[in-house]
């Protein structure tokens, strides 16, 4: 079995995730949970790197030996986006041995109300400017939620969607909107030039792939300042902790500054996390933050302790705790107890709500 018939099968079973490592089996994770491919070899180190370098073009090649380690993308099953999704690759070394991690992207974006999303997230694909995130762990749907809130703009609005990522993930449908999808080393060399070269291609909503360090940070949030819309993502497991990773990736003597940028330009949070259902497949709890007066006040001032309580008494405004969420799905027998207890912040009040 090739590369191509291990991604294949990583399609045909509905993993998100396929792992080449030399000394197992490949490995596919479904549902969130990890296991090896049924009655095939161990890998050798000759094996794995022979079926990497075949996905690779000469560039990529010369950029992942030297780097030691490459972010890629392809289409997977012919036409232009792959008929059948994209891979998303890295590439790296351990212990001296070439192995690799492909993420698999279904072909078509699905929509909010399909992944099964709360329905205000909507109104974010109708702002005019500001900053919205979406967080959580690796692997729990941010680029899938990004991508759903990033279509909806482009089916309805004539604008110009500019997106900056490392690497490219989904790709667009023809839509009302024009797309420029940028790529880090092929389109781009930094995600600070594409970042400074963002205002000059005139764009109306921009999607950075991710918020990494305080320059890229700094030219996002001024991006969302100029009258922009933005969207970006951060490896976060809560709003709160969201703000706090933002404003502490700066010095003391600028955290004043970045407290009044973001506290005027946030429009929104989504942390979310997918979670096993009973039935099978994966459910997204979610903890939603509005840009409120009062959030942006308590930015302002330094008082993000607070914004946990905003989330929790502000629901009428359709804020949603994550505990919440999680209550919901257990009491509609989504999910278990338990997974909800191993995903809640704050156990005593996901008790509390299922009673």
């Amino acid at each position: 079995m090739d590369i191509q018939q291990l991604l294949h099968l990583t399609v045909t079973n509905k993993a998100s995730d396929l792992h080449l490592l030399p000394g197992v089996p490949p490995a596919i994770r479904i549902d969130g949970v990890l296991s090896y491919v049924s009655n095939y070899p161990i890998l050798t180190r000759e094996a794995v790197q022979s079926m990497i370098f075949s996905l690779l073009n000469p560039i990529q090649r010369e950029r992942f030996l030297k780097d030691k380690e490459l972010d890629f993308s392809f289409g997977f099953g012919g036409g232009v986006s792959g008929d059948l999704g994209r891979f998303r690759g890295n590439v790296y070394y351990q212990r001296g041995f070439i192995c690799a991690e492909f993420r698999f992207l279904e072909p078509r974006i699905r929509t909010i109300e399909e992944l099964n999303l709360p329905k205000i997230i909507h109104n974010f694909s109708n702002l005019k400017q500001g900053l919205v995130l979406v967080t959580g762990p690796t692997g729990h749907g941010k680029s899938t939620t990004l991508a759903a809130i990033i279509n909806e703009i482009n089916l309805n609005k004539a604008l110009h969607i500019l997106t900056i990522e490392d690497p490219i993930e989904y790709t667009y449908p023809s839509g009302k909107s024009l797309i420029s999808q940028r790529e880090m080393g092929l389109d781009t060399n930094s995600w600070l030039a594409a970042l400074r070269s963002a205002l000059r291609e005139d764009p109306d909503v921009v999607l950075v792939g991710e918020m990494r360090d305080p320059e890229t940070i700094a030219s996002t949030v001024t991006i969302a300042e100029t009258g922009h819309l933005v969207l970006s993502t951060l490896h976060t497991n809560s709003a709160a902790q969201s703000i706090d990773r933002i404003i502490d990736a700066f010095p003391p003597n600028q955290q004043a500054q970045i407290k009044v940028q973001l506290a005027a330009t946030l429009k929104g949070i989504v942390s979310q996390r997918l979670l096993p259902q009973i039935s099978g497949g994966r459910v997204p709890g979610v903890e939603l933050l509005i840009g409120t007066p009062a959030v942006s006040s308590n930015i302002r001032e330094g008082k993000t302790h607070l914004i946990d309580s905003i989330i929790q008494n502000s629901q009428d405004v359709g804020m949603i705790p994550l505990e919440s969420s999680l209550s919901s799905l257990v009491l509609s027998g989504t999910i278990s107890l338990e997974i909800a207890k191993s995903y809640a912040l704050r156990q005593e009040e996901l008790l509390r709500l299922v009673g």
